[in-house]
């Protein structure tokens, strides 16, 4: 009876063991996919400006916290009121623009001369680091969207994710004009230093400003109103400034004197620059690279346009529909960043060493990366369609390597090695690999679905 009891005992103790061993293992797999969601999944947005005509918000790149991995990339978000404008500016960073809602005319300095574009939804355009440039939405009753990527660069100060660099400004946001000391100011402006003292602080409205009489009058409104005449007895003073600050220095792509200069005669100067500058790209308007009855993908590299070249990013749009999958796969080139544009589902990524780094359910607004090699999965909701906009770290053509499906590595390694890799025969490993027929977007997991195969054991 004794020896009953202390049997009972043991497997009692035993069993609390493996109860509580499994709940660690539990809540330490949880703990990583926790902490997975930290590294891949970027919901926290800073402010970068916010004024009552706009804002712009952003989810920063760089060392996500407590591991090595490295994002090299900034997502930015755009949004302006109708009659608004982003006054002049210039990064130290490359920026790819896309239009997810609404329309922009968009000027920017290039070969020294000011080019213009009016940008419409779908519109991608690139803005080189240092060339200045101004966003307006004289749109009337729609509000501008616009989705950015903006690239770490081994030259940027690192005093903020970037730096924007204000052409134009006052006491909010400060001008570049504002740094040198009033008395080198007023002499190479040729005005008194009271006059500068006035020049330097009259604009307080913020970065984005509204440009419409139904708002109160600021510098901007009156800017944009005047005619080139009054615009040109406006800046006349100040045209030369930069040249005669810093005499010594060779004139960049985004020069104060060009770029006022342009705007001021812009319209002769716009008809004989447009020609040469770069248009932008509407993806909305192009075909899919690939489609099934499952959805579609688009992809835009360098070889379909060029500018990217510069930025070195490649863009994509996938629409999945109502319980789709875009296959597992890899990116052997690149970095990828999504924005998820409408709907619902879930992304997958693995680590290297086959465990699941994140499972996490996505929707509208939300941002995510993928570092390279790192296997995944975009899956949409049974509830409808996902859609998703994104950014790549390479503009050259992407290739990426679907682990299953139709023409697959999967299909690709199949032989008697691949199947001693998994332990199983090759006549198995074979009726698995020929058991999905679809390639790149597969359709819903239904187990009722009549595509099923049962492998069963060999």
């Amino acid at each position: 009876m004794g020896d009953r009891r202390i049997l009972l005992l043991l497997v009692l103790v035993l069993f609390s063991a493996l109860v509580s061993f499994v709940g660690a293992y539990e809540e330490e797999e949880n703990e990583q996919r926790t902490q997975g969601e930290k590294w891949f999944l970027l919901r926290q947005l800073h402010n970068v400006v916010k004024t009552d005509a706009g804002s712009m918000r952003m989810v920063k790149g760089g060392y996500r916290g407590g591991s090595n991995l490295h994002s090299p990339m900034h997502i930015g978000f755009i949004s302006m009121e109708p009659n608004s404008l982003f006054i002049p500016q210039y990064l130290d960073s490359d920026l790819v623009l896309f239009v997810h809602h609404g329309e922009a005319r968009v000027g920017h300095i290039y070969r020294d001369e000011l080019a213009e574009r009016s940008l419409k939804q779908g519109d991608v355009y690139t803005i080189p680091a240092g060339s200045a440039f101004y966003l307006e939405n004289r749109n009337e009753n729609q509000r501008l969207r616009i989705i950015c990527s903006i690239g770490i660069t081994s030259e940027s100060m690192g005093w903020h994710a970037f730096q924007s660099f204000f052409i134009g400004g006052g006491t909010h946001p400060t001008s570049i004009l504002a740094g040198f000391d009033h008395t080198t100011l007023s002499t190479a402006l040729n005005v008194s230093t009271a006059e500068v003292r006035t020049f330097l602080t009259r604009q307080s409205s913020g970065p984005i400003v509204h440009i419409s009489d139904s708002h109160h009058t600021n510098i901007w409104t009156e800017f944009v109103s005047q005619e080139p005449h009054q615009k040109l007895a406006h800046l006349k003073r100040i045209v030369n400034l930069e040249e005669e600050v810093s005499p010594k220095e060779e004139e960049s792509t985004w020069s104060l004197r060009k770029f006022l200069c342009t705007l001021l005669h812009r319209k002769d100067v716009v008809k004989r620059v447009n020609h040469e500058a770069p248009s932008s790209y509407n993806l909305n308007n192009r075909n899919p690279d690939f489609k099934n009855n499952f959805g579609w993908s688009k992809t835009l590299d360098e070889s379909d346009y060029s500018p990217l070249q510069q930025s070195g990013n490649g863009v994509y749009l996938v629409n999945l529909s109502q319980g789709s999958m875009m296959a597992p796969h890899v990116n052997p080139r690149a970095i990828e960043y999504g924005v998820v544009l409408k709907g619902t589902g879930r992304i997958q990524i693995v680590y290297p060493n086959g465990t699941l780094a994140m499972n996490a359910r996505v929707r509208e607004g939300d941002v995510f990366w993928v570092p390279r090699y790192f296997p995944f999965c975009q899956i949409a909701s049974s509830n409808g369609p996902l859609e998703f906009f994104g950014f790549t770290t390479s503009a050259r053509r992407n290739h990426p390597q679907f682990l299953v499906g139709r023409n697959s590595l999967m299909q690709s390694l199949r032989g008697p090695e691949f199947a001693a890799a998994f332990g199983i025969s090759e006549k198995r490993l074979n009726r698995i690999a020929n058991a999905q027929r679809e390639q790149v977007i597969l359709p819903s997991s239904s187990s009722d679905s009549p595509m099923r195969m049962n492998i069963g054991s060999y």
